[in-house]
């Protein structure tokens, strides 16, 4: 947490048929412009902190790199209420990566006048398939989800905050971040394992909202075989992580639904 990412409101409260005041902690949101090689690329709605590695992950996540050594720079400047984060790809990722930053933003920003299986096909172009590394235990994944609490000061404190945290094949936590957009928080999380080089121990995520298809894509870009949301997923979302073999499952009470791929689950008997 920053001293920017929440401010406080007087409110009124009614309980109970008692009228009362208090000082309520609301969730800062502010935009953030991402220029890729001097050129805005995209801007999202994000809590501040954690810019530069919400940048380092925005850029895994829209296929613009494919390791952290394709960042020649990356900054971030908020005189002035700029609110801007700078990146300069290497030369040869530059050349490689051309088509996407003439098409700026198509992965991160949501269309409503494109299909589910247009999105697909145009996600599957920057995602590969991803191998059975890891197998998970039951009684594990539902272990760690209950650990999730731990990871949500934001939301406790404004309740208006989605968290995200990063496992290991060893359940050990690699990363966690909040913020009041659940893909900027993933962002967050996978760049700050990004930018320490722990991206390929990562395998597994817990969410605190549900999964949609920009969510699994941001999973795959990662290489995370396992996404846990506390939602059912959209229609969409299962259907890109069956096609990019992502185990998709959600968990809500003492109950886990997995939409697709269960290979990588076994249960305790």
């Amino acid at each position: 947490m920053t001293d920017t990412d929440t401010e406080t409101q007087h409110v009124v409260v009614y309980e109970h048929g008692i009228r009362s005041t208090r000082n309520q902690a609301l969730l800062v949101e502010e935009p953030l412009s991402i220029r890729i090689d001097g050129n805005p690329y995209s801007v999202v709605m994000r809590t501040p902190g954690d810019e530069i590695a919400h940048t380092a992950g925005f850029c895994l996540s829209e296929g613009l790199v494919e390791t952290y050594e394709d960042i020649a720079t990356i900054g971030f400047c908020e005189q002035d209420f700029t609110n801007v984060a700078t990146v300069t790809l290497t030369e040869s990722r530059r050349k490689l990566v051309e088509p996407l930053l003439k098409r700026k933003g198509f992965v991160s920003q949501t269309s409503c006048g494109i299909c589910g299986k247009e999105v697909v096909k145009d996600l599957q172009q920057i995602i590969s398939p991803l191998p059975i590394k890891t197998r998970f235990s039951v009684k594990n994944i539902m272990a760690c989800v209950n650990t999730l609490p731990e990871y949500q000061h934001l939301y406790v404190k404004t309740r208006a905050a989605h968290a995200t945290v990063i496992f290991d094949n060893q359940m050990r936590m690699l990363a966690h971040a909040e913020d009041v957009g659940r893909h900027n928080a993933l962002d967050k999380a996978i760049g700050k394992i990004f930018s320490k080089t722990q991206i390929e121990s990562a395998v597994f995520v817990i969410m605190s909202s549900r999964l949609s298809y920009e969510l699994v894509q941001k999973a795959a870009r990662a290489g995370i075989e396992l996404m846990v949301g506390m939602s059912h997923p959209t229609a969409l979302a299962v259907e890109l992580a069956a096609s990019v073999n992502i185990t998709l499952a959600c968990v809500r009470g003492d109950r886990l639904t997995v939409f697709c791929n269960e290979a990588r689950l076994f249960n305790h008997s």
